[in-house]
């Protein structure tokens, strides 16, 4: 899997090797190998501008995703040929820095989640239409956990 990762925030330092490693993983328990992804870790007026422009949401939030290609949309001329652009990934580092302390996880963890979360929905997982499609996606991010919690 490609994943471009770009850190726009000075708040928090991150292992930006570790997180690129840890979300590979994870792309690999998908079956995205042949796939490209880009992370932006931000802070939060960054993303609460992105949440306004792009979903009319004038408020900071955790993650947002801006899908590009998905799996069932790819013609099968460029399937071979180039890597599935999955789109990007917006990470608020302050405010996934909040939510650690809240769970009392490491700032890793709740990144690894956020990203997870941002991955399923660029893949066309969405909770916000319906309990049935909200119920899969917390399943299929609780899957995911549980793999990765075994490889550790």
């Amino acid at each position: 899997m490609v994943i471009r990762i770009q850190n726009l925030q000075r708040s928090k330092r991150l292992d930006l090797r570790r997180v690129r490693k840890d979300f590979a993983t994870v792309a690999a328990l998908l079956l995205l190998e042949d796939a490209e992804v880009s992370i932006v870790f931000a802070g939060s007026a960054r993303v609460k501008s992105l949440n306004a422009r792009y979903r009319g949401i004038p408020r900071d939030t955790d993650v947002l995703s801006f899908p590009m290609d998905t799996p069932s949309g790819r013609s099968s001329a460029t399937a071979h040929s180039m890597p599935l652009l999955l789109g990007d990934i917006v990470i608020s580092i302050p405010r996934a820095a909040l939510q650690a302390e809240a769970c009392r996880v490491s700032l890793h963890e709740e990144i690894l989640r956020l990203l997870t979360h941002g991955l399923l929905h660029l893949l066309g997982y969405d909770h916000e239409k319906g309990r049935h499609r909200k119920s899969l996606m917390k399943r299929k991010e609780q899957e995911l956990r549980n793999a990765l919690q075994e490889m550790a």
